[in-house]
């Protein structure tokens, strides 16, 4: 099966749309790359999109103005993957949406929203869109997050030692061999921001680490971001913009941004490391657009000097379009009955099939239920 998946990550900057082939074989899930297509935001939708996050609060005119123009959005970068990477051909399309707000209070995750409605997807491509992926989770009693568990523990599973993922979006997030997965906090979430208020949103983040490579962490600045108190607490949980948004701690006044940046860097590279050795990592797989930063990168394996840091890429995924990768293989499972999601990674009752399923122009003509969910993932 050609399936697309589309996926914008809480660094809201672009739809990223990679195609895969897809099949079932004697309990192996064979994953084709056929490439990925990035297709940004335009500025007056990104605007919109970040003047709605939280902590703001936002008339119900202008979430359905972000509904219909995210939908617009995905349902382009859709037409566009189908056309270069699928010859037309593709059969399914899996809409991860933005989200714009993770509901969490007490430790628990009570709701998510993700906006783009995925009748605008069907609608523009004519297939049949699974969309709607995390509510299903929550739902259960999971935290809706890291969906992309299901898919690292089957892709990881078979190699030494204890390897772990690690995805470095906006949030960062790891799985382990045993099922165990969380949020580790912000990835660039807080360096992106800083970046924009910096520099007047003249540029959306640090290139290349440039900044971050020219400043010096702040010590003082670097211990009152570390007491946050989400670090202590247990696995599995979730955190988002909700948390770590731009106003969320002001930097010291004369605080340079390059001295800022380093001491952001940091700070993100301090709590993955923490979060890894936590799982006693003997291998780091990573992913992510915060992989794209060399600073980052840097700092991450002189933390771990023991623990070799690989970038997904080695293994044959590449380390930008991985999230996407991800939710073509959830919505291909639900397509087929089964099941998508690891309780012990988002802590639900039990698996659930995700997802609603929006009709294409020729009705929803799904393929035959599985006779068994896969037990390994290979890349072909």
């Amino acid at each position: 099966m050609l399936v697309i998946g589309l996926m914008s990550g809480t660094s809201y900057d672009a739809v990223d749309a990679a195609a895969a082939e897809l099949r079932l074989a004697d309990g192996t899930l064979l994953l084709k790359p056929l490439g990925m297509v990035s297709t940004p935001y335009d500025e007056e939708l990104r605007e919109a999109l970040a003047g709605a996050l939280p902590p703001a609060s936002v008339p119900l005119a202008r979430v359905c103005l972000l509904d219909t123009r995210i939908g617009q959005a995905f349902a382009a970068a859709a037409i566009r993957a189908n056309r270069e990477l699928c010859g037309g051909r593709a059969e399914l399309v899996v809409s991860h949406g933005q989200t714009v707000y993770h509901w969490v209070a007490g430790g628990r995750v009570h709701g998510t929203l993700q906006l783009g409605q995925p009748a605008w997807i069907a609608e523009a491509t004519g297939l049949p869109v699974v969309a709607d992926l995390r509510p299903r989770d929550v739902a259960a009693g999971g935290q809706g997050a890291p969906l992309v568990s299901l898919f690292d523990l089957l892709w990881l599973r078979g190699r030494p030692g204890t390897p772990v993922a690690l995805n470095i979006g906006g949030i960062a997030n790891v799985t382990a061999p045993d099922g165990t997965a969380f949020d580790t906090g912000p990835g660039c979430a807080l360096m992106d921001a800083a970046v924009r208020e910096f520099t007047g949103g003249r540029l959306a983040y640090d290139v290349d680490g440039a900044l971050a490579a020219s400043g010096r962490p702040d010590g003082p600045l670097l211990d009152e971001l570390l007491a946050e108190p989400y670090y202590a607490l247990s696995a599995p949980k979730t955190t988002g913009k909700e948390l770590f948004h731009a106003g969320y701690r002001q930097a010291p006044a004369g605080l340079s941004a390059e001295d800022a940046l380093a001491t952001l860097t940091l700070l993100t590279a301090r709590t993955v490391a923490d979060a890894v050795r936590g799982v006693a990592a003997t291998e780091v797989i990573a992913s992510g657009g915060g992989t794209r930063n060399p600073v980052l990168m840097r700092m991450l394996g002189e933390l771990l000097p023991e623990i070799p840091v690989r970038v997904s890429d080695e293994l044959g995924l590449p380390a930008a379009a991985k999230e996407a990768y991800a939710f073509a293989v959830l919505g291909f499972l639900t397509a087929h009955g089964l099941p998508a999601t690891v309780p012990t990674a988002t802590g639900a009752r039990h698996p659930s099939l995700l997802g609603s399923l929006t009709p294409g122009r020729d009705g929803l003509c799904l393929p035959p239920p599985a006779p068994g969910p896969p037990v390994r993932l290979r890349i072909e």
